[in-house]
């Protein structure tokens, strides 16, 4: 079976994270050996986390890094890794994409990539537009997240001292639901866009 890049993409809090900590123990369960990825991670440099406290140790796709260098190596010093597992995928360059994509053509290994797609704004990353562009499969998230009206959230929103806010830096690091400066929250289309988030309220 020959090998995939395969992005696994929804709104926040729909349960990436914990879905790339649970393919890497099932494989690692099964003795199959692969290399764990993340980007600025909620829990800190270094660490695969969900928010339901499950983590793993990962190592840390800072800019300008060449992952596909990284897996090269880590293959000639261990045959045997068969996977790579990327979260908050998101925040990768193209170019570190790209090098997924490498992963999977000049080394045969299965690349799955986890992260959201849009913004706070509603505009693709960079690294999400890269694998719309280049992944074998994308799949979306079936666990459904719900805006607080009850309604599917399809939207990302960002707040600032309590205020929804759709201006700013593209990537600030936060939280969903949690009361701070920068706050996140998943909402439908239609309180995205009358800026109805419920932590602003």
């Amino acid at each position: 079976m020959a090998a995939e890049l395969v992005f696994f993409t929804g709104t926040m809090d729909c349960g990436k994270s914990t879905l790339a900590l649970q393919m890497d123990h099932n494989r690692s369960a099964r003795g199959r050996r692969g290399v764990v990825f993340t980007r600025d991670d909620r829990a800190g440099e270094g660490v695969l986390s969900s928010r339901l406290g499950l983590s793993t140790a990962a190592a840390e796709v800072r800019p300008g890094i060449d992952v596909y260098a990284y897996v090269k190596t880590a293959v000639a010093q261990d045959p045997e890794i068969d996977y790579v597992i990327c979260d908050e995928a998101q925040f990768l360059d193209p170019e570190q994409v790209e090098q997924l994509a490498l992963i999977v053509d000049e080394l045969k290994r299965d690349v799955f990539a986890f992260g959201i797609t849009t913004d706070f704004r509603t505009k693709l990353f960079p690294g999400s537009q890269r694998l719309i562009e280049l992944a074998d499969r994308i799949e979306i998230l079936q666990v459904e997240t719900v805006c607080w009206c009850g309604a599917r959230a399809t939207h990302n929103a960002r707040t600032v001292a309590g205020r929804m806010v759709i201006e700013g830096e593209q990537k600030v690091l936060g939280d969903v639901g949690r009361a701070q400066a920068v706050g996140y929250e998943v909402l439908c289309r239609t309180h995205h866009r009358e800026r109805r988030a419920q932590l602003a309220d």
